[in-house]
């Protein structure tokens, strides 16, 4: 094993996530420009780790099934070492990106004191992801079932990221508004890539939902060939607009529960991502031709207002 890292090892590690932050998560990272210098890099760091994890699960073509979840057992390894004082063993699996994400994972996770267990459900989530696994899911029957994946996916995001913002509560108190502002941000998403999902055989989204409105896969198929939304799955899709607005409205009161320093972030994070939403509905539902998109403008405007409501 190599020796511990140097200061400028680990400032080059949290560099690099800064990067990846910037690069796949604008909305995210324009967020986390309100935040405090000593804050800021810890972020860019967890959302790092997520979306590298993230990448080794969404590229089947570049590795097999068993090599993706050597790949996950790896990270998994390794990542149980910081809370152990036992070396891992080394092993090949772990792809070489990871190194200095890593680096910078296990800096923040010592300094913040975050919980192994918020890792451990994420990765769990993840395997879900993996064609091939035991566990693996390419489609929820119901809003239930869904909240088990987002649980990993989204929540313990949440939830890894409270002891870095901070509390003015002891932290159980404000975990649950922290995990629905996680399942906030993921069910947004899966509204707005149900087209890219579709093409990569996915539906994140709950069917008794869908069929409540007459809504069936071989529908939702039709509407990606054609990139018409037909009227019945503008009618499914704002019902789940709805629920996920009120995904938002459970989490908002948590925002008084954090730290008063970094509550401009994340209220700015709500509602650039709420915009989103705003975003899909203005298209009229049009989410099966294009992609949702805020422009900056309004990006910028949404961060500025957050910023000075404090």
């Amino acid at each position: 094993m190599p020796g511990p890292a140097g200061p400028d090892e680990i400032r080059d590690a949290y560099r690099r996530c800064r990067r990846v932050a910037a690069q796949y998560g604008r909305s995210y990272y324009l967020a986390t420009r309100l935040l405090s210098a000593g804050r800021r890099p810890a972020v860019h760091a967890l959302y790092a780790f997520a979306r590298t994890v993230d990448d080794i699960v969404d590229n089947p073509d570049t590795r097999s099934t068993a090599a993706t979840l050597d790949a996950l057992d790896a990270v998994e390894t390794r990542l149980t070492a910081i809370w152990s004082p036992i070396p891992p063993p080394a092993t090949s699996a772990l792809p070489a990106e990871f190194g200095p994400v890593l680096l910078a994972l296990t800096d923040t996770v010592r300094r913040f004191e975050i919980e192994e267990r918020h890792f451990t459900t994420f990765l769990h989530s993840m395997r879900m992801d993996v064609p091939g696994s035991p566990r693996f899911r390419s489609r929820y029957p119901s809003m239930a079932a869904l909240n088990e994946y987002m649980r990993g996916s989204a929540a313990a995001i949440g939830l890894q990221l409270l002891p870095v913002l901070g509390t003015v509560v002891p932290r159980a108190d404000a975990e649950p508004a922290a995990a629905a502002l996680g399942n906030a941000f993921q069910l947004t998403n899966f509204l707005r890539d149900i087209g890219e999902d579709l093409d990569r055989d996915r539906i994140y989204l709950p069917a008794d939902a869908l069929a409540a409105f007459g809504v069936d896969e071989k529908l939702l198929r039709h509407c990606r060939t054609t990139g018409r939304t037909e009227s019945s799955v503008r009618r499914a899709l704002a019902h789940l607009v709805a629920v996920n607005r009120d995904l938002y409205r459970v989490a908002a009161p948590g925002v008084d529960l954090l730290t008063p320093r970094v509550r401009p972030a994340i209220r700015a994070a709500a509602r650039l991502y709420g915009a989103i939403l705003d975003r899909i509905e203005e298209d009229e539902y049009a989410v099966f031709a294009r992609r949702a998109v805020v422009p900056n403008h309004r990006r910028l405007r949404l961060a500025a207002g957050a910023a000075i409501a404090g």
